[in-house]
């Protein structure tokens, strides 16, 4: 189980565009990394779209957002698309970041995402984990958890 202030699980995986994104391309800022079900539900969307409103308060924090499911890269462009996501969806096919994140729930040969998040500081370390998600209001709980933070982390 994953712990405070330990090093995030390193990962490459594909987004909507086929491109590749690893941890390490966001060494030196903050980073949300949240990991959810399935694309286009009503739960998966809520959390998605309040992410997507408060975006420019969480680039003013110097902070990019990940979503992570184990969607394909099709299903995320199709999603990103009908919702105008400004933030990377990468596809965790096999469920190996997830599971990594301790996020990964199996049920038979069905496996997908549970809704969790990570705030993961410039070091690449884990700042903050939130093992239950309120989809309609988390956007503002990781708004307030950042600014927090952010101030410690100097």
């Amino acid at each position: 189980m994953l712990t405070l202030h330990q090093a995030a699980p390193t990962f490459t995986l594909y987004d909507a565009y086929q491109a590749q994104h690893s941890l390490e391309d966001y060494k030196g800022q903050w980073l949300i990394i949240y990991f959810y079900p399935k694309d286009n539900t009503p739960g998966c969307t809520t959390e998605a779209c309040a992410l997507r409103d408060d975006n420019e308060k969480f680039k003013q924090l110097n902070t990019k957002i990940i979503g992570i499911s184990t969607n394909s890269s099709k299903s995320h462009l199709k999603f990103s698309e009908n919702q105008s996501l400004p933030f990377t969806l990468l596809a965790d096919t096999q469920g190996t970041v997830s599971d990594a994140y301790g996020a990964l729930f199996k049920l038979g040969p069905l496996k997908f995402s549970k809704r969790h998040s990570f705030i993961i500081d410039p070091s690449g370390k884990i700042a903050k984990i939130y093992r239950s998600v309120a989809p309609g209001v988390h956007s503002e709980e990781l708004l307030q958890d950042l600014q927090a933070l952010q101030k410690a982390f100097k």
